[in-house]
């Protein structure tokens, strides 16, 4: 039998995954990448017996590794956020399935977990620009104005650091970044035990970000950074500052790829957050969720078509 922990690269990811280790702890085998990187159960090969959590990856996306798995005779605990497709109905299957836009995989597992390692639940939301959600948490919680700006902070670091063309292109590893946080139950004993981790991302972020601003516009509200490995790890957080800049509109960030064209990271407006996910399943390599979605690849001769789509929708 081999335990498998499946996660994406970004704060909800590791932040799950985070949370029940902490309350249930297993030794198992790391899959996971850049944030991006999402098509992970095709990286396993299934065995009867094997126990896999699987977390904030699109079960839509992962529909034929999860089939294999399942007939294999494996059991599969999952959670997530995304556009699911049809839930399989297995016995050996437990889904954790909720696409409203205030909800992440985070939030999901704290719920499960009834609270138990909550704080790693906040830093999850705020890196995902859920802010409302965190708020509310934070209160819930009783932090104060300090204690939530400090956590806030850093839950949008830990998402900053899973955006990369690849893993080269990140400060840590997400698996690494994983082992550091699992060490503490809450995000306030790990910033004050390892201030370093803190620090490097904190630099990091707004070097990167210095250089964002420079982007070429585009269109009303679209966006290309240049073709860098600071463009890569700045584009997610990036686009999320751009929506919340101007909440009332939706915005398109557009980076180069490894394939020759685009990678394209879309937010709908924060004041009616919906829409994103659905735009961007219109493009062969494109999905997410109803606020805050992407295409994989986007063509450079493909780049007029999703200027006049994205005009057209939004």
């Amino acid at each position: 039998m081999t335990a498998y922990d499946i996660f994406n690269g970004d704060a909800d990811g590791i932040c799950a995954l985070v949370q029940l280790r902490l309350a249930e702890p297993r030794t198992a085998q790391l899959i996971t990448g850049v944030k991006r990187d999402i098509n992970l159960l095709e990286k396993i090969d299934a065995k009867s017996g094997d126990l896999i959590t699987v977390l904030d990856i699109s079960m839509r996306t992962n529909a034929n590794g999860l089939a294999k798995a399942l007939a294999a005779g494996a059991n599969v605990f999952y959670v997530d956020h995304h556009n699911s497709g049809e839930i399989p109905s297995h016995k050996n299957l437990q889904a954790i399935i909720d696409t409203r836009p205030t909800v992440c995989t985070s939030l999901l597992v704290n719920k499960y977990l009834k609270g138990a390692y909550a704080q790693w639940a906040l830093v999850a939301a705020y890196g995902d620009n859920m802010a409302a959600s965190g708020d509310k948490l934070a209160k819930e919680l009783g932090l104060n104005d300090t204690e939530r700006a400090q956590l806030k902070h850093f839950g949008e670091l830990v998402n900053y650091n899973g955006y990369g063309r690849d893993i080269s292109d990140l400060h840590y590893a997400p698996a690494q970044l994983y082992q550091h946080l699992c060490a503490y139950e809450t995000p306030r004993l790990l910033l004050k035990d390892r201030p370093d981790i803190y620090e490097t991302l904190a630099s990091g972020y707004e070097d990167d970000f210095k250089n964002a601003q420079s982007a070429q516009r585009l269109a009303d509200n679209v966006e290309l950074l240049e073709d860098a490995s600071w463009a890569h790890r700045i584009s997610g957080p990036y686009a999320n500052a751009l929506a919340l800049g101007r909440p009332d509109r939706a915005h398109a960030l557009l980076s180069y790829n490894a394939q020759g064209g685009y990678t394209v990271s879309i937010r709908a407006a924060l004041d009616t957050p919906s829409g994103a996910g659905d735009f961007c399943e219109r493009f062969p390599s494109g999905g997410g969720r109803a606020a805050a979605a992407g295409i994989n690849h986007l063509p450079k001769d493909q780049l007029d078509v999703f200027l006049a789509k994205f005009r057209e929708q939004f």
